[in-house]
């Protein structure tokens, strides 16, 4: 990537002496990786080093996920559309994107945070908050932690990561962001590699910035903040707090208030746990036959079940998503007394749900997600709700809308909208709730037979019959296709597809 791997200008003499005590005293760090899911596709295929490399879905409906500094020369970002990437950068080279891979390396990325301090707190696949506050005694001050940590994921895994050193998360976070290597049509410039924010400079560092660099401020805060003039950081803790209150709301305006003026007191939280595990496609092209559909959506149950069980958690709700070919989107969720975690028993729900909603168009993309987790082994509450389950929920949005699991607030569809349930939906539910609870009770051992059947032998050694076509038992695996559709006739035999 053409980055630096030293230690890049930190003035020492201004960090002061390592002390314990109060907030003010915590030393905070975030590693962030550079490029991490193209840098994995780089590292395992030496002869894509040097190249404009973009991991994602390559078809016409792809997403990029990463992209090597040589993409980004050329505009390319993660998020954009594969399409519009290809425009940017005709000579880039796509690879399908490898999930399991991402987090086989980040396993390891972890293992190292997790030896020098418990205080870790993953907020994805290569990025993390530590608190370092009490290592600093048997393994140096802040910068010297930073610089140990990159030097050992470069000896270790090959790869490069930038690091922030702060007092706060917020400034942590920033120091980071600014640590990283950049890249413009002039070239890649390598990074600092560690950027440290004293205390007493944070003010400094911190406003100059523009308001979207603060935890909260998304688009349209930016653009209402904008509108009164504000463009920096430093100008917004000018205004007086009543002003951004009014503006913006109570809370919003006391929460920017507190991180123009660098105050920042939340805790790195060790083990933060996922809230939902699930799976999404987007289609080449819309799909209309419910028949494919309900295929499509059983292996994703499978793939986020088998996750699902290997986290040892059971889930409540379960929620299927459709987007249209309109781009409408619609959510229905239902929620079981008992946690399940076996596949037959969480496809019952979601293929309920998924006939509970009219097709009046195509389906652009398909989605199962799985939440409210317990332990497995809690057993059931008894109950006194004599109606034995709870009708699905329903959200319909146009794309960009908010579209929350699981809401029971959202506007059903109306009378030949997308998504409008036909008659019976509520009745099928229920008898779709009372068959779950049926088969988690008598897959339960068999569900195990599975597991370990997969663990011995690969994950498609066994599975659904309905799965199996002319290429034999075809099971999904994590993360994949969730970035797009492969465009058609690339290479599928290595995954990489070249540009147009």
């Amino acid at each position: 990537m053409g980055e630096d791997l030293g230690v890049g200008p930190v003035d020492r003499s201004r960090t002061g002496p390592a002390r314990s005590g109060g907030p003010t005293d915590r030393v905070i760090l975030h590693v962030d990786m550079d490029a991490f899911f193209a840098s994995v596709e780089v590292l395992d295929d030496p002869s894509l080093v040097g190249l404009p490399v973009i991991v994602g879905g390559s078809g016409r409906r792809g997403v990029v996920a990463a992209c090597t500094y040589e993409a980004r020369m050329f505009g390319v970002h993660s998020a954009m559309p594969s399409s519009v990437a290809r425009r940017l950068c005709p000579s880039a080279v796509f690879v399908d994107g490898r999930f399991h891979r991402y987090v086989e390396e980040s396993a390891k990325l972890h293992a190292i945070f997790e030896s020098v301090t418990p205080l870790v707190e993953g907020i994805s696949l290569d990025e993390a908050f530590l608190d370092v506050t009490g290592s600093r005694q048997l393994l140096g001050d802040g910068p010297s932690i930073a610089a140990a940590i990159r030097r050992r994921v470069s000896d270790e895994l090959g790869l490069t990561c930038s690091v922030g050193v702060g007092r706060s998360k917020l400034m942590a976070k920033l120091a980071s962001k600014a640590a990283k290597p950049a890249a413009s049509r002039s070239g890649i410039e390598a990074g600092a590699g560690v950027v440290v924010v004293p205390g007493a400079d944070e003010l400094e560092f911190l406003h100059p910035l523009p308001v979207r660099a603060l935890w909260g401020v998304g688009p349209v805060t930016g653009r209402r903040l904008n509108a009164l003039g504000v463009q920096t950081v430093g100008e917004i803790a000018a205004l007086p707090p009543r002003t951004l209150e009014r503006y913006l709301g109570v809370a919003a305006g006391v929460h920017l208030a507190a991180l123009s003026r660098g105050e920042d007191r939340s805790p790195v939280v060790a083990d933060h746990a996922a809230k939902s595990i699930g799976h999404e496609e987007t289609f080449a092209s819309d799909v209309w036959d419910r028949d494919d559909l309900r295929r499509h959506l059983l292996g994703m149950v499978d793939a986020s079940a088998t996750t699902l069980r290997s986290s040892e958690l059971a889930a409540r709700t379960i929620t299927v998503k459709l987007r249209f070919a309109d781009f409408s989107l619609i959510t229905r969720s239902h929620s079981m007394g008992l946690a399940i975690d076996a596949s037959p028993a969480i496809d019952a729900v979601a293929s309920a749900l998924l006939d509970s909603v009219e097709l009046d168009q195509g389906v652009r993309l398909l989605g199962v997600g799985l939440s409210g987790f317990a332990d497995p082994e809690a057993g059931t509450q008894l109950s006194l709700d004599l109606d034995g389950c709870e009708a699905g929920s329903v959200h319909v949005a146009r794309s960009g809308d908010p579209a929350p699991e699981g809401s029971g607030s959202g506007a059903a569809a109306g009378k030949g909208s997308p998504g409008h349930g036909p008659p019976g939906a509520e009745a099928l539910l229920v008898r779709a709730h009372d068959e779950a609870e049926r088969l988690q009770e008598s897959w339960g051992s068999v569900t195990a037979a599975v597991d370990a059947i997969r663990a011995r032998y690969g994950g498609a050694s066994v599975g659904p019959a309905s799965l199996v076509g002319a290429d034999g038992l075809r099971v999904r695996h994590r993360g994949e296709a969730q970035w797009g559709p492969t465009a058609p006739n690339s290479p599928e035999s290595d995954g990489r597809s070249p540009g147009a």
